[in-house]
């Protein structure tokens, strides 16, 4: 069992920058597949960026691309997700996960092949 938990989140006005951290435990994060994903009031979980476990791959939704930046460092157990240029359309609840996957190169961007989820750190983008 691995336990994520979120931290980072906060308001900001639109154009400025966030960088959340998801922290994990009770096992090393490495060789585990992770990944953002997002959800605003009245929306369904929307995925946002993914990694594989050695970093040698990710893939973005296409609403952040080019504006986020998954990366992760197995040494701290972290998983990070710089965002830059915010909208205020990126308000949401940010929820970081995590899939048991040997493959270094695997990802993924479907909600229902992870098998662990934090609780989520709010973000608020004011216009």
């Amino acid at each position: 069992q691995v336990q994520l938990v979120e931290s980072g989140g906060g308001l900001v006005q639109a154009g400025g920058s966030l960088r959340l951290a998801c922290a994990a435990s009770g096992r090393t994060l490495s060789t585990y597949t992770a990944a953002w994903f997002r959800q605003a009031p009245g929306k369904e979980r929307e995925f946002v960026a993914c990694i594989s476990w050695r970093g040698l791959r990710t893939s973005y939704g296409e609403s952040v691309k080019g504006r986020f930046t998954i990366s992760r460092d197995n040494a701290k157990n972290t998983v990070y997700l710089q965002m830059n240029s915010l909208k205020p359309e990126d308000t949401a609840v940010y929820y970081c996960a995590a899939d048991r996957n040997w493959n270094s190169y695997y990802i993924t961007s479907q909600e229902s092949e992870y098998d662990y989820w934090g609780q989520g750190t709010q973000v608020t983008v004011s216009s």
